[in-house]
């Protein structure tokens, strides 16, 4: 790499940093045994090329360390943990369920549905790149690819068009031709948003029990009790009676295109 451009170079670092994000993914798909072992020597840093072996040593560990945060990103989960907390505070509920249970809960449902793409990414990019017969180019463009799809049928042209302004990036003419770092924040906006939607949707039937007992309350001149302990009992039963949590994770398992 020493006697190549360094535009290239910087090019092909950045798609190797990128693709550690989707070994570290992927690894949990692999149906061989795979033994590897890493050594990282720093060497001489005496030279310009050495001191830049080291930086791109420290981004690749930091890759590493950012690798869950950047994948929870690019699924489903942002949008159902939203929702999920959105449920727990229309009840009432401070604590219950607690944040481990709901964290926990997005996860599996996320892999639950991500497991399809999960599934494609592992036989299209890190098994042949495993078994040496593709390139990391061609490794990271094939483990891009179901993800990219996977955002863009979620996408709204509104979200999109917002990044790209920001970016100063032309209008693409495919939706191919959006580049990854427009596309994923772009996602991430969108999943909030609906997220935000369906959960004022979930809101409204709890208010308007809310409004009831506060109504009955104040009519029989019981002003001193508060309307949130007399109106919990009733929403959580009415809760449970419709199988209120699997009307949420059908419609929310639903809302993904």
């Amino acid at each position: 790499m020493r006697g190549s451009n360094p535009a290239e170079k910087n090019k092909r670092i950045k798609k190797i940093l990128l693709f550690v994000t989707f070994l570290v993914l992927m690894s949990g798909f692999s149906v061989t045994q795979v033994s590897a072992g890493i050594n990282i020597e720093l060497g001489d840093l005496d030279t310009p090329d050495s001191v830049a072996d080291s930086v791109n040593i420290l981004m690749f560990l930091t890759v590493i360390a950012l690798a869950p945060s950047i994948l929870v990103l690019v699924t489903g989960f942002t949008r159902i943990l939203i929702v999920l907390s959105f449920t727990r505070n229309a009840m009432g509920l401070q604590q219950t369920p607690p944040n481990q249970v709901l964290i926990g809960l997005a996860l599996l449902l996320t892999y639950f549905m991500m497991s399809p793409i999960f599934a494609r990414m592992n036989d299209e990019a890190l098994q042949p790149y495993i078994a040496e017969e593709i390139t990391q180019d061609e490794a990271f463009d094939r483990a891009v690819l179901p993800l990219r799809e996977f955002m863009l049928a979620q996408m709204s042209p509104q979200d999109l068009n917002t990044f790209l302004a920001i970016s100063n990036h032309p209008e693409p003419e495919e939706y191919e031709d959006i580049a990854t770092e427009v596309l994923i924040p772009a996602f991430v906006l969108n999943e909030i948003k609906r997220a935000f939607i369906i959960g004022f949707f979930i809101y409204i039937p709890f208010l308007i029990i809310d409004l009831v007992v506060a109504s009955t309350l104040m009519s029989l001149g019981m002003m001193m009790l508060p309307p949130a302990m007399v109106s919990m009992p009733f929403k959580l039963m009415i809760f449970m009676l419709v199988d209120g949590w699997g009307i949420i994770l059908r419609t929310l398992m639903a809302s993904f295109n």
